[in-house]
C-alpha cells in the first residue's frame, strides 16, 4: 500500500469557530491559492451531494456554471462561475458550503509527497485531523471513499443516512 491523503469532510464543517479553514498551501503558481478547497469541492460533490433529480443548484445558476458530468456528479465551470452563491442558497440539503463556490478557483497539485513525507503545509494549518496521511484503502464500511489515486475522503454517504445505517 502507498501513502494517501485522507480528507475528513466533517472536520472541515465542524470547526470550533464555525468558520471553514482549508489550511495554507504552498502551490507554486500563485501563493494566494488554497488548493485544498478544490479537493474539498470535488469530494463534496461526489460524496455529500444528494444528486437531486431536478437539481435546483444547476437550475438556479445564472451563469450556467454547474452541470452534471457523465458519472452523474455536479461540476462547476469556474470560467463561468460568478461567485453569486445562488446554488448554496437553494440547495435543499445544505451540502454546498458557501465559501467553496467563489469566483476564484483554487487548485491542488497534490504536492509531490512520498511514503517518507511526514506532513504537508495544508495538514499543519487546517483543522486538527481534517487532512492526514493514511496507508489504508477505500473502505465503505468506515465511510472512506476514493477521490483519486492519491486522495481518500471520509464522509457519511447520504445513501447510508437515508437507509439509517
Amino acid at each position: 500500500m502507498s501513502k494517501k491523503i485522507l480528507i475528513d469532510l466533517e472536520k472541515f464543517r465542524n470547526t470550533e469557530d464555525g468558520k471553514y479553514n482549508y489550511g495554507e498551501c504552498i502551490y507554486d503558481f500563485h501563493p494566494e491559492n488554497i488548493g485544498m478547497k478544490d479537493l474539498v469541492e470535488k469530494a463534496m460533490m461526489m460524496f455529500a451531494c444528494r444528486k437531486c433529480e431536478d437539481a435546483p443548484c444547476i437550475a438556479v445558476c445564472p451563469a450556467d456554471a454547474l452541470e452534471r458530468n457523465e458519472d452523474g456528479f455536479t461540476e462547476r465551470a469556474t470560467n463561468l462561475c460568478i461567485g453569486c452563491q445562488s446554488c448554496v442558497a437553494v440547495c435543499p440539503f445544505g451540502t454546498i458550503m458557501n465559501d467553496i463556490f467563489t469566483a476564484k478557483k483554487s487548485i491542488c497539485d497534490l504536492c509531490e509527497f512520498t511514503d517518507d513525507t511526514q506532513s504537508l503545509k495544508c495538514m499543519e494549518t487546517a483543522p486538527v485531523g481534517a487532512i492526514t496521511f493514511t496507508d489504508m484503502d477505500e473502505n465503505e464500511d468506515e465511510n472512506i471513499f476514493k477521490l483519486n489515486d492519491k486522495v481518500l475522503v471520509k464522509e457519511v454517504a447520504w445513501e447510508k443516512l437515508m437507509n439509517n445505517e
